[in-house]
């Protein structure tokens, strides 16, 4: 967690200067495409060098989106409705974290770490294939 925080947190500023000048749903997809990667990574269960490399990626993908999406609810929510969008976003995130963590915990105790990490870069593929589809909604 330490790794990861460290790279989150050296990686969160320069991110958001790139969604500035390169665009968010591009960076969102680098991020999400880095996610998976460290997913996979995660998955491959190797030393302790493999470990940190993925934990490492996976702080990467935390500093390139969680800003980023901050950032996109500012954008598309309606200036006197910004702190109910905001609300409304970290209400729906909550939940999502919840359903993920109990489904993380079965796929851990079925299938062990492996398959709960290939679980998660599928999920994370679905949602970078949707990803054209939510910004042709957001427009």
């Amino acid at each position: 967690m330490v790794v990861m925080n460290i790279v989150y947190a050296l990686s969160a500023w320069p991110a958001g200067v790139m969604s500035d000048g390169m665009g968010r749903y591009r960076l969102l997809t680098i991020g999400f495409a880095l996610l998976i990667v460290a997913d996979v990574v995660l998955a491959l269960n190797g030393s302790v060098a493999v470990v940190m490399l993925g934990v490492a990626l996976w702080g990467l993908h935390m500093g390139l989106t969680q800003g980023l999406l901050s950032a996109m609810v500012a954008d598309c929510a309606p200036e006197n409705l910004r702190g109910t969008a905001f609300g409304v976003f970290n209400l729906v995130g909550g939940i999502a974290l919840l359903i993920a963590s109990i489904v993380a915990g079965a796929l851990w105790e079925i299938t062990g770490p492996e398959g709960t990490f290939l679980a998660g870069a599928a999920f994370t593929a679905v949602a970078l294939a949707a990803l054209p589809w939510a910004r042709r909604r957001a427009v």
